[in-house]
């Protein structure tokens, strides 16, 4: 079975969250004094302790700024917890996929090379989670259509990361 690749923010978007957000507020770091908030800079869950901010970010725009895509309406933007100053990024060889346990609801959203929604599906993610994911972005991909993938939460809504075709 074919491993896709959970895809964090960029470094440079990044950047440009640390100041300004993709909502056009600026950045306001805090310490964390819980841990488990997913961080979509590096794809784990916060420390306690550690700086983190909650921003807005707009992951298809910034998609399709770098694809020349038009998302036009499909274009949302949504609340996303990053490390408030630079990090590592997501662990070299990390095995499996970020945010998951057995039992939980994710959204699997596919977006054609225009940016639009191509369809998506709901996936309670199974006991073999990676086998789950795996199957899951393989029927996305199955339509050549589909240029790539968001997963997001179901309570929230919110995007947790993205796969595209490789």
């Amino acid at each position: 079975m074919t491993t896709y690749e959970a895809r964090a923010i960029g470094p440079d978007a990044l950047k440009e969250l640390r100041e300004t957000d993709d909502a056009g507020r600026p950045c306001v770091p805090y310490t964390a004094t819980e841990a488990g908030s997913p961080l979509r800079c590096c794809l784990r869950g916060n420390e306690a302790g550690e700086r983190v901010a909650l921003v807005s970010y707009a992951p298809l725009r910034r998609w399709a700024a770098e694809t020349w895509a038009r998302p036009g309406a499909y274009d949302e933007q949504g609340p996303v917890f990053i490390h408030a100053e630079e990090c590592e990024g997501p662990a070299p060889g990390r095995k499996g996929y970020p945010f998951s346990r057995a039992g939980a609801l994710r959204t699997v959203r596919r977006y054609d090379a225009d940016g639009r929604i191509a369809g998506g599906r709901l996936l309670e993610i199974p006991a073999d989670e990676e086998r789950g994911y795996d199957e899951a972005f393989a029927e996305a991909f199955a339509d050549p259509e589909v240029a790539l993938v968001h997963v997001r939460a179901v309570e929230y809504g919110c995007w947790h990361f993205e796969v595209r075709r490789a």
